[in-house]
């Protein structure tokens, strides 16, 4: 296989051409290798996949595929190439190679060599004729020829003829490569001596091996016919238009012959029977030439015929003709779309190539000329390269934003007349790029917001649109880094990058700023991205939110100002002028004024626009010194605010009456403004009080709630409770009293007993440092004690007190539970060591006392007392077990049903006096020194409810 490369780069309206040939023998088998056509041009294995590597062949067969793994060009159908190019040399099979991006085209040509693989063949294996024996030395007799199909060498090269005694074969060589052959008669013929002579003619072309195809002659001898037909000429030529309908006249041929009777009547025949040219013509009798079939120019553009005249004697002469077909315009352009792209970007240069054509029409000479062209109004055109083809490309700036695609129209027409023209439609979409920056639909705004406002309340929106295409057109906003007073402006307002809401970031006050700009920055999300920007306003719009200011007259704390006027002032008199400001601005500035309170509402007015004080009647003696006027300004705010401002004017003549009016006038505001200080302090510190005691009330409930739970449920001693007017109110477990007492027990509590004897000042009554007892407290007590008139005064003893032994406390039980241990101060001072311990049976503790039943105890308690020093010796001692020095006071029993005292440290006697002695001395050492006496509050009367309740609201009060 031989195979030659040729390579011709060509840039070309934006594209690369070059060209390639091979050459290669016919009928070789499917897949064999052509050649590798991407080392011949110098391409990448990559590039050919990328670029989406195809061949074009135009509407023939695919004789050739691709193989883009490889590279190489493959044979994809066995090639004929007697069936393709018949006796055209050279014959090559021609198609292109189109790669995009970029786009590129390579011109293929692959040229099929022929090999000998067709024999040449006789149509008739026989041929039979009679010749007269006196046929003269000379005479032709055309053969039939063969046919081989082969070409140059391959083909067919000569003829024999055996045995050739009386007859030699001439040969002509003719354009189509077959060879036309005669035989002539070389020696007489003799019936008498051979009536049938018998030929071999044989065929034989010069391919290797030799191929041979043979005929027998059969030749009969006849009597004389001395004279062959002749033809006029030797060769004719004719035309004939293509697409002529059959049975049209070619050309008239004649032959003459010099004969008479049948032996000068000529036929014709057409020779090259077996040719398929032979069949779309026939000659008739008379020697005209007919046209049989449909003939077409593009097949086939030249006839070669022969002819041939025989008379009835076997004689015969031979000619040729020549047919030439006319061409016709009866073909359209064909266009073939070799590549083409579906979209382009909008950026593209000029001469971008979009689509390669090839454009192909078989008719010749002007009928195969043709112009292509697309629709107008489009900026693409076409342009012719080479070799039929065309090349459609950009000749202006495309937008996708005006035109999004075009319906390309390519027409391609003829010269013919009339002309025929063909046409392609190409869909192309522009592609966008970002080319355009956003818009805002204004060249700036200007929005309004009221003060005091709240934060995040959105102002307005800005908008911008962008003409490019989805994500070249998404629009976000952005706002851009100012400063407004050398405050960043995103302290004061935000930007939604989404939707361009700006959203007010604080609250913003008129007063302090009334107007500002900032710029918001509109960016699509191209790449790179485009952005414009826009300048926005916020106008803050002013609240009715600040009262009016008093400038004049000032108001101060410490001192009066007051305005003079004379009593003889007349009408119309300016007292003064009342001077206000609002920091508001517009309607909300506007101020009025009004007198709210005045002294003598027929003496003054206050103009309504101005604030000026003046007098609307004569002054007169009659007219209080001190006149006293409040003025309120308001504002046309909606709602309006106001201030109030206080006028003192003093109706005087002279200086000193004016003082001595108005330092009453200060004395009264200062005690005014003293006495709403207190209030407010009075009523913090009652509120603090009540909410302390109702604290400390519940905690007691609780701790109570919870101790008596306790010891419910414990074997531990129960702390005891004692009356108030009898308790501990020292804290030292002893009665308010201080008194000498002797126990003496028994085992029998029945048998225990108690004296009460005189008071001993050696006894020192002690107190527990953790005492919260007062001697005011203390002396209190004593005092109601010692009053004659008061419900605890002693009575004469009163035997109804005395308890049966049920009531009487004690052990409960057969068992004694532990208990707390008292242990008594002696008559000496000295404290007690040992001595029997006695603990108080367990059982539910009662409710605490009223305070009636406190009283009604402790006067239980004196009688007691008396009857126990009339009844019992000095010295001696019979209470029980339960009244013993060891007694628990923690289990006192409940003294409405068992009164007893505790506690007691007197000696009990029998002597009268020294009874008396003994309490006389006892009450000498309860009260208080003097000084503690002279302070202390007089002795009370006993109470009644109604007393009670009118000393409760003094208290209160």
């Amino acid at each position: 296989m031989i195979r030659q490369v040729q390579l011709i780069s060509i840039l070309c309206f934006g594209y690369v051409s070059a060209q390639v040939s091979y050459t290669i023998p016919e009928e070789l088998q499917k897949g064999s290798l052509v050649g590798n056509i991407a080392r011949d041009l110098g391409l990448d294995l990559m590039r050919l996949k990328s670029g989406k590597a195809r061949l074009y062949m135009g509407d023939g067969a695919q004789y050739i595929k691709l193989n883009k793994e490889r590279g190489e060009l493959l044979i994809h159908e066995k090639i004929d190439r007697e069936a393709l190019c018949r006796h055209t040399t050279p014959c090559a099979l021609h198609f292109q190679m189109t790669l995009e991006n970029p786009m590129e085209l390579f011109t293929i040509t692959v040229e099929i060599t022929d090999i000998n693989d067709n024999s040449p063949v006789f149509q008739k294996e026989e041929r039979i004729f009679e010749i007269s024996e006196s046929a003269a030395i000379g005479s032709k007799f055309m053969l039939e020829k063969a046919i081989d199909p082969d070409i140059g060498m391959n083909g067919l090269q000569r003829y024999t003829l055996k045995p050739n005694d009386n007859f030699i074969l001439k040969s002509y060589p003719q354009s189509d490569e077959n060879k036309r052959v005669e035989m002539i008669l070389q020696k007489e013929l003799d019936r008498e001596k051979q009536a049938h002579v018998s030929l071999i003619l044989t065929a034989e072309d010069g391919g290797e091996p030799q191929m041979t195809g043979t005929m027998q002659i059969h030749v009969t001898v006849l009597d004389i016919n001395d004279n062959a037909p002749v033809f006029s000429q030797t060769v004719y030529k004719a035309a004939i238009t293509e697409n002529s309908v059959e049975g049209t006249l070619v050309i008239k041929v004649s032959a003459s012959d010099p004969d008479s009777g049948t032996n000068g009547f000529v036929t014709y025949a057409l020779g090259n029977s077996m040719d398929p040219v032979s069949k779309l013509f026939r000659i008739t009798r008379d020697g005209d030439v007919i046209l049989d079939g449909q003939v077409d120019y593009e097949q086939n553009k030249m006839f070669n015929l022969d002819v041939e005249a025989i008379d009835q004697g076997g004689l015969s002469d031979s000619s040729k003709i020549i047919i030439a077909v006319n061409d016709e315009n009866d073909n359209s352009p064909t266009i073939n779309t070799l590549s083409t792209s579906e979209s382009v970007p909008e950026n593209s240069a000029l001469n971008t190539v979009i689509a390669l054509m090839s454009v192909n029409d078989p008719d010749s000479e002007n009928n195969g000329k043709v112009n292509c062209f697309v629709n107008e109004n489009i900026p693409f055109n076409i342009k012719f390269t080479s070799n039929n083809f065309y090349s459609l490309v950009t000749n202006n700036e495309l937008d996708r934003e005006m035109a999004s695609g075009y319906n390309i129209t390519v027409t391609c027409s003829d010269e013919g007349v009339p002309s025929l023209s063909s046409s392609l439609t190409l869909d192309l979409l522009i592609s966008d790029v970002n080319d355009n920056t956003p818009v805002f639909e204004r060249s700036s705004y200007e929005a309004y917001i009221i003060e005091n406002n709240k934060p995040g309340l959105s102002i307005f929106t800005v908008k911008a649109t962008d003409t490019d295409w989805k994500q070249n057109a998404r629009v976000s906003y952005i706002l851009e880094d100012s400063f407004i007073n050398g405050i960043p402006v995103s302290s004061f307002v935000s930007v939604s990058a989404d939707s361009g809401v700006i959203h007010a970031v604080r609250s913003f006050d008129f007063e302090q700023i009334k107007d500002f700009e900032f710029r918001v920055k509109a960016q699509d999300g191209g790449s790179p991205p485009l952005s414009s920007n826009v300048t926005i306003k916020i106008q803050i719009q002013d609240q009715n939110d600040n009262p009016p200011q008093v400038l004049y007259p000032v108001q101060t704390s410490g001192s009066v100002v007051a305005e003079m006027v004379p009593r003889s002032a007349d009408v119309g008199y300016l007292v003064t002028k009342v001077v206000a400001v609002d920091v508001d601005s517009g309607q909300n500035a506007w101020l009025s004024y009004k007198l709210q309170k005045v002294t003598d509402r027929a003496l003054f007015e206050v103009g309504l626009q101005n604030g000026e004080i003046r007098t609307i009647r004569q002054v007169t003696d009659k007219d209080a010194v001190k006149q006293k006027l409040t003025v309120i300004v308001e504002d046309n705010g909606q709602p309006s605010r106001s201030a109030t401002v206080i006028v003192n004017v003093a109706v005087a003549d002279s200086f000193p009456e004016v003082m001595s009016e108005f330092s009453d006038f200060v004395h009264d505001k200062e005690y005014n403004d003293n006495l709403t200080f207190y209030l407010v302090l009075a009523l913090a510190v009652v509120s603090f009080l009540f909410i302390t005691c109702l604290v400390v009330i519940i905690s007691v409930k609780i701790y109570r709630l919870r101790q008596s739970r306790t010891l419910y449920h414990s074997s531990l001693p129960v702390i005891p409770y004692y009356p108030p007017r009898y308790s501990d109110t020292l804290g030292t477990g002893t009665l308010p009293h201080v008194y000498n007492y002797q126990v003496s027990r028994s085992t029998d509590s029945r048998m225990s007993d108690i004296k009460i004897g005189r008071a001993d000042s050696q006894n020192v009554l002690m107190m527990d440092p953790g005492s919260t007892g007062t001697m005011q407290r203390i002396q209190s007590e004593k005092s109601i004690l010692d009053e004659p008139d008061s419900p605890l005064e002693q009575k004469p003893p009163n035997n109804d007190w005395r308890f049966t032994q049920g009531q009487r406390p004690g052990p409960s039980g057969p068992h004694m539970p532990y208990g707390t241990h008292i242990r008594w101060t002696p008559k000496n001072g000295t404290r007690a060591t040992g001595g029997p311990e006695v603990a108080m049976g367990t059982g539910p503790w009662p409710q605490p006392p009223t305070e009636a039943e406190q009283l009604q105890a402790l006067m239980a308690a004196a009688n007691e007392v008396s009857e126990a020093t009339a009844t019992l010796g000095p010295g001696t001692m019979g209470l029980s077990t339960r009244y013993s020095p060891q007694f628990t006071l923690q289990h006192v029993p409940d003294y409405r049903q068992n009164v007893y005292i505790p506690g007691s440290t007197a000696t009990l006697t029998s002597n009268p006096q020294q009874q008396q002695a003994t309490a006389q001395q006892a009450t000498q050492q309860a009260l208080p020194p003097p000084q503690a006496s002279a302070q202390a509050e007089p002795p009370k009367a006993a109470q009644t409810p109604a007393s009670k309740k009118k000393s409760t609201k003094k208290e209160k009060k």
